[in-house]
């Protein structure tokens, strides 16, 4: 058996505004379109990704729907330039996201920056150029 992630899911608050940001504000392609419920792809080679509401992940899971702070993940989108990294910064924060770290040099010899989206998921953004 290869373990592979096929779709993650992200728990949302609000179906509708995380929609506008993933699809309206990075251009993610919908690929699927629920009350209470989004799959978008990201791209070639990429998993997909699904926004659905809070509680029902929660419930889904069998587990409680409180969690506040670090969640223990975050997932990194690497790039091929340190041009890329900061146009998926820029364009992360127009779209409603919070720069945490403004992208910059790294002490490991690359770049990065770090996002969080309307609902608190950390995205890292980062390129070894």
């Amino acid at each position: 058996m290869s373990l592979q992630v096929s779709v993650i899911v992200l728990g949302v608050r609000d179906v509708d505004r995380a929609r506008r940001f993933y699809v309206e504000g990075l251009g993610c392609e919908v690929d699927q379109d629920f009350p209470g419920f989004v799959r978008c792809r990201l791209g070639e080679g990429s998993s997909m990704l699904a926004l659905y509401e809070w509680e029902a992940v929660a419930r889904d899971a069998g587990v409680p729907a409180e969690g506040t702070g670090f969640r223990g993940v975050s997932y990194h989108f690497i790039t091929d330039s340190r041009d890329e990294v900061d146009e998926v910064m820029r364009t992360a924060e127009a779209a409603g996201g919070t720069v945490v770290t403004a992208a910059a040099a790294a002490d490991w010899g690359g770049y990065s920056g770090c996002f969080r989206d309307p609902d608190g998921h950390l995205w890292k953004v980062t390129t070894a150029a």
